[in-house]
C-alpha cells in the first residue's frame, strides 16, 4: 500500500476527497455552491469553467470544516478554491484564470478527455 492509500484510508476525509476526484472527471472545492458562490475567487472560478464549459462538480468545504481543512491538506495547498481535472491537481483561482487566459485549460480539459461544451459568447 502506498503512503497516500495509507493516509486516506487513515483519514476519512481525505478518502471522501480522493473518491469525489477520481468518480468525477472536473471537480471544484470551493467556498458556496456553483449557483451561488460564497468568495470571490470561487465565483472567478465557476465562470472560467462555465466558460469553457466544462461540466463540473462543486463540493461546498463551507458545509464541513474538517473537509475545508482537508482539502488543504489533500493538495498541500493552502488555499480554496481548488480544482482537479481528471484526479490531478490543477490549482487556485489565479493558477485557473492564468491557465485560461494563456489557453492552458481548455487544452489540458482537451488532453485529458475531458468534453468542452460550448463557449459563451
Amino acid at each position: 500500500m502506498t503512503d497516500q492509500a495509507v493516509t486516506a484510508s487513515a483519514d476519512p476525509v481525505h478518502a471522501f476527497i480522493g473518491d469525489t476526484v477520481k468518480q468525477n472527471d472536473v471537480v471544484l472545492f470551493m467556498k458556496g455552491t456553483p449557483d451561488a458562490p460564497r468568495c470571490g475567487f470561487s465565483s472567478l472560478a465557476v465562470q472560467i469553467l462555465d466558460h469553457v464549459g466544462a461540466n463540473f462538480v462543486g463540493v461546498d468545504v463551507l458545509q464541513d470544516e474538517a473537509l475545508r481543512e482537508g482539502v488543504k491538506t489533500f493538495s498541500d495547498w493552502p488555499t480554496i478554491p481548488q480544482l482537479y481535472v481528471k484526479g490531478e491537481f490543477v490549482g487556485g483561482s489565479d493558477i485557473v484564470r492564468e491557465m485560461f487566459n494563456a489557453g492552458e485549460l481548455q487544452t489540458l480539459m482537451a488532453d485529458k478527455g475531458v468534453p468542452l461544451g460550448e463557449v459563451e459568447a
